[in-house]
């Protein structure tokens, strides 16, 4: 009886190390594969923003390349020199803006004063601003175009860039989170390594805190 017994425990205790290790092998296995797709799945997101880290922390290399473009003409009166602000056709007038000096960007303001109307345009390194006399229907535009490292700053910081490339950023976050703590629990099943690797995960966060600060005013 006595025997039964514990050749019973013995069974469960194989059986349930059996399956812990059955576990950690799963999810070493899933581990390493997230981490590796992840990994080419976002590699071109990754290494933008990577470059793109760069070139905003050293922008003064790539001063001297700003375009700017001058314009003028005249606005329809009929859109213009209207007495309620109301009916203000300003989709018109923006359409006009686009179509006659080409203007690229969304419109960030378009604001009314008593004397002009003053109509702004925004995009990654990009932005006109347009001033237009509300009794003339006469109108002044300056385009600026900041050159393609701004553009790619631009979007880095996620300025000027629309809802739809705020999306990508955190999906760009979001891989990177997992890429690192994937690596993490990768480091975690490989004895040889884990030590070695564990302590650099540290040591790499004390020297980040202390050049933060240290260096940092």
């Amino acid at each position: 009886m006595d025997n039964n017994i514990g050749h019973n425990q013995g069974a469960v205790s194989r059986k349930n190390k059996n399956q812990k290790f059955g576990f950690k092998k799963s999810l070493a296995g899933f581990s390493r594969w997230l981490h590796i797709y992840l990994s080419m799945l976002s590699f071109f997101i990754v290494f933008f923003f990577a470059v793109t880290g760069l070139t905003l922390n050293h922008a003064d290399w790539f001063d001297g390349k700003e375009k700017i473009k001058k314009f003028s003409g005249s606005i329809p009166l009929k859109w213009v020199n209207v007495k309620d602000t109301v009916l203000v056709p300003k989709l018109e007038i923006v359409e006009f803006l686009r179509k006659n000096c080409h203007v690229n960007g969304a419109v960030s303001d378009f604001v009314i004063d008593d004397s002009q109307y003053t109509v702004s345009f925004k995009g990654p390194g990009y932005a006109a601003d347009a001033f237009i006399d509300r009794k003339t229907g006469t109108y002044k535009l300056t385009e600026t175009m900041q050159g393609f490292v701004a553009v790619l700053n631009d979007l880095h910081k996620g300025r000027d860039t629309g809802k739809k490339w705020s999306v990508l950023i955190d999906l760009a976050a979001i891989f990177m989170c997992l890429v690192s703590l994937t690596g993490i629990i990768m480091i975690c099943f490989m004895k040889k390594k884990r030590l070695n690797g564990l302590l650099l995960v540290v040591l790499g966060s004390i020297i980040s805190y202390l050049v933060y600060f240290f260096l940092v005013p």
